[in-house]
């Protein structure tokens, strides 16, 4: 059974979990009619004063398809038979890393091994990864390529982007390999949307590039080449593009990148609350803030790090570190990022009064709650 890759539906996961079937829309013939020639549009440039095209013909040797035999679930039809998942993927290298890696989404490797996944490049050429790396929180995976003539692409700074910069979108869409689409940057530090139980480090871009099923993977690329996220995700109530799309930022690639390469895994820092998923305006008024800001916290696990420092339920977040806290994700990304054992300052509003909480971080397990 084939399917194509499942660019994840947010808010309604489990909508289009399965194939993705597209249709052939035909616009009826219309009588001729007179009328003046449309002038020319615009050609589209880079930031480098390349067109679009040109752009995208430098970017098609890094582009590659990923395609990977999974176990069938048992809660899915043909039962017994193989999962053939299709999605995308970014040939890129990594600082002090001799090797060529194909960067793509865990969700679409997750479960198969190296020798059942192939990376297809523009050539032609079938490769198989030699190794694999993955990481399904921050939903990032690396597939090590022993090859020649591989064309990596460049890794641009996603921290400088700003709302309503140009971009382009690679991928597979429905299997259809080197598409490419364009649209702007939306927005940054995404995180208020609803990917599952696994993927939990969330500050995405957001994109109305057209990304659709397959393209889970591909790269977004800035004008001026370099690659500025992994596509991973869509919102979308059909499975298919609807103008919101969210990629993960390339800077969260290389620090996770670099640490699943030099340690095998990724260690993050642990806090112990659970976090209320949003703070109303009329829940900050009543606490008496004077916006919406900062992280709720709705429980406090015992023995944690946050317990022993006496936080408490009610408690808001308002900055780690001398950082203003824009929401629960933005705390968990910056817990996250942090070594156990690392003492950290917390600015919490408790009881209409600001305190000041040191915490010293502990180190996550798949059983803790951030």
């Amino acid at each position: 059974m084939r399917q194509t890759s499942t660019i994840l539906g947010v808010a309604i996961l489990g909508a289009f979990l399965g194939s993705v079937t597209t249709g052939l829309f035909v616009r009826p013939t219309l009588p001729a009619m007179a009328q003046s020639p449309l002038p020319a549009p615009p050609q589209s440039y880079g930031a480098a004063g390349e067109p679009f095209d040109v752009l995208a013909a430098r970017l098609a040797p890094s582009i590659v398809a990923v395609d990977a035999v999974k176990p069938q679930q048992p809660s899915t039809t043909n039962k017994g038979k193989p999962l053939e998942e299709s999605g995308s993927g970014v040939l890129l290298t990594f600082e002090k890393q001799p090797n060529v890696f194909a960067v793509t989404n865990n969700h679409v490797v997750s479960g198969a091994k190296a020798e059942e996944i192939t990376v297809t490049l523009n050539d032609g050429r079938i490769l198989r990864p030699a190794r694999v790396w993955a990481d399904p929180e921050s939903d990032i995976a690396l597939l090590m390529l022993d090859a020649p003539n591989l064309k990596p692409a460049a890794m641009g700074d996603s921290d400088r982007l700003r709302p309503g910069q140009w971009v382009l979108a690679f991928g597979s869409p429905f299997g259809l390999n080197q598409t490419v689409t364009h649209g702007i940057i939306s927005a940054k530090d995404r995180g208020q949307i609803s990917l599952g139980n696994t993927i939990r480090i969330k500050e995405f871009l957001q994109t109305d590039a057209a990304i659709n099923p397959g393209s889970s993977g591909g790269p977004l690329v800035s004008t001026d080449g370099t690659v500025i996220g992994i596509n991973t995700a869509i919102a979308s109530n059909s499975g298919s593009n609807s103008g919101v799309a969210f990629s993960i930022p390339i800077n969260l690639v290389k620090r996770i990148g670099r640490e699943l390469l030099e340690t095998g895994g990724v260690n993050r820092g642990y806090l112990g609350v659970q976090l209320s998923p949003t703070l109303e305006p009329s829940e900050a008024l009543r606490l008496g803030l004077d916006k919406v800001r900062g992280a709720l916290v709705d429980s406090v696990n015992a023995g944690s790090p946050a317990a022993l420092a006496g936080l408490k339920v009610k408690d808001v977040i308002l900055k780690l570190e001398g950082v203003e806290l824009r929401d629960e994700n933005h705390l968990i990304n910056l817990i996250s990022n942090l070594p156990p054992n690392h003492k950290v300052r917390l600015s919490v509003w408790r009881e209409k009064q600001l305190r000041t909480v040191e915490v010293t971080i502990g180190e996550w397990s798949t059983s803790a709650k951030r």
